[in-house]
């Protein structure tokens, strides 16, 4: 996401040379973005499942944690007001890997579910703000035409870290399990690993951060200012056109994934006679942290070739169908309970790649909404509603799930593709947004 208050947008004063060696930082920055975000998200669902939590609590507690990717462009006009961006990007990978040690240090402890959730609440704002921080650097260490040309980079090694945190990591937490028969034990092992390649990341990028000239405190705005600022930004924000159909679509685009995301690794994990595929930690690692995530890089890179090549009117009822019809294949594994972990692997690749495919066509509505004077502001807010969109029907999920079982939950999910049908059906969009331009 970018940052909210950019004073520097539309224009670059820090001279080339002084990003450095992109290289050398750009990697492992956007790595250390994604990471904390998918312990967050994903690594605490598993976590909490294999230490006994009921699928409702482990969906409401976590789905909550999506709240300060939510609330962020409230704060994030403050982060021109103290120190540097540089200085924020440090300070955060600290606390963040602060708090990655106080989950590894209380998953043993007797009360461990309301320590762990407060170390991942201060884990959740930590890494909020460091994405604030990390964007808004790159826009200032890089000039126009590296910004460009690195994009794809930090792109890459994002979901490079969703594959080690998702994948990997759960992996390891499973084996730890497997040879100590520990389980609060192995799952504490794996969060002081995570800690520790924090700690390296951030000693790391005391050395390899550029110091751009212009990455400066401005202590001229007052926070007053900075706040009346916002309000008339979110209010110009409602005031574009379409404003309400936007709205209703960055809200309900994704309702089937909102609700299928928080459900579909408890479904695996969970025994035969529970409804449950039976997997094992190690299996649901590989199948969602590996298989899942190359589907959904794959499918978000031909849409987004597709989408450049013709636009996203055109791509848009293809990716409507790519992120809908593909969940049908929770409702063939809860029904049959398929033991075929191959058969499990490609249908959860064929759902993943889908979902990659038609989220393309959610995150260019953003950028086309965006567009304008106040582009950065704009897209900040919209990527609040993304947030917002996850966030609540994620909370409700595992109580539905409880109520009506696996099989009759991943029908209302497929039930509630005609909400993505529907705002889809409502937008009105330039022919020409997207398409590469010809001379």
């Amino acid at each position: 996401m970018k940052d909210l208050h950019t004073p520097h947008e539309g224009r670059h004063t820090s001279a080339p040379s002084e990003s450095g060696n992109p290289w050398k930082w750009i990697p492992t920055l956007y790595f250390a973005e994604a990471l904390p975000y998918v312990a967050v998200m994903s690594i605490s669902t598993m976590m909490y499942e294999r230490l006994g939590l009921s699928n409702a609590e482990i969906a409401f507690y976590t789905s909550m944690l999506y709240l300060p990717w939510v609330i962020k462009p409230l704060w994030s006009p403050f982060i021109d007001l103290a120190k540097s961006k540089r200085w924020w990007i440090l300070a955060m990978e600290l606390l963040i890997a602060a708090a990655i040690a106080g989950v590894a240090f209380t998953i043993p402890s007797p009360h461990f579910l309301f320590f762990t959730l407060a170390f991942f609440w201060l884990m959740a704002f930590s890494s909020s703000t460091h994405d604030i921080a990390a964007d808004g650097f790159y826009m200032l260490a890089l000039d126009p035409h590296e910004q460009t040309l690195y994009v794809g980079i930090r792109s890459t090694f994002y979901r490079i870290a969703t594959i080690a945190g998702s994948g990997l990591l759960i992996m390891l937490a499973g084996t730890l399990e497997t040879f100590t028969r520990r389980i609060a034990h192995s799952w504490s092992l794996t969060f002081y690993v995570l800690a520790a390649f924090f700690v390296s990341v951030s000693v790391y990028h005391i050395f390899h951060l550029p110091r751009p000239t212009c990455d400066r405190n401005l202590r001229a705005a007052s926070a007053s200012k900075l706040m009346k600022d916002f309000f008339l930004t979110f209010l110009s924000f409602l005031q574009k056109p379409q404003a309400f159909t936007a709205i209703l679509f960055m809200l309900f685009y994704r309702l089937p994934e909102a609700l299928l995301i928080k459900i579909s690794n408890l479904f695996m994990i969970k025994p035969i006679s529970e409804g449950g595929l039976g997997l094992s930690t190690q299996e649901v690692g590989f199948v969602q942290g590996t298989v899942g995530v190359l589907g959904l890089t794959l499918g978000g890179i031909i849409g987004g070739l597709a989408a450049s090549r013709d636009g996203l009117k055109k791509w848009l009822w293809p990716m409507v169908w790519s992120i809908t019809l593909p969940d049908m294949v929770y409702v063939y594994l809860s029904y049959f309970q398929s033991q075929n972990f191959l058969l499990i692997n490609v249908l959860v690749f064929i759902e993943q790649f889908g979902y990659g495919f038609g989220f393309t066509a959610y995150m260019l509505f953003l950028i086309y909404y965006s567009q304008g004077e106040k582009q950065t502001s704009h897209y900040a807010i919209s990527t609040a509603f993304m947030a917002l969109s996850m966030m609540l029907p994620g909370m409700v999920a595992g109580d539905l799930q409880e109520a009506v079982g696996y099989f009759q939950f991943f029908l209302i999910v497929m039930g509630c593709c005609l909400a993505t049908v529907g705002v889809a059906f409502l937008l009105k969009i330039n022919p020409e947004f997207g398409k590469k331009r010809t001379s």
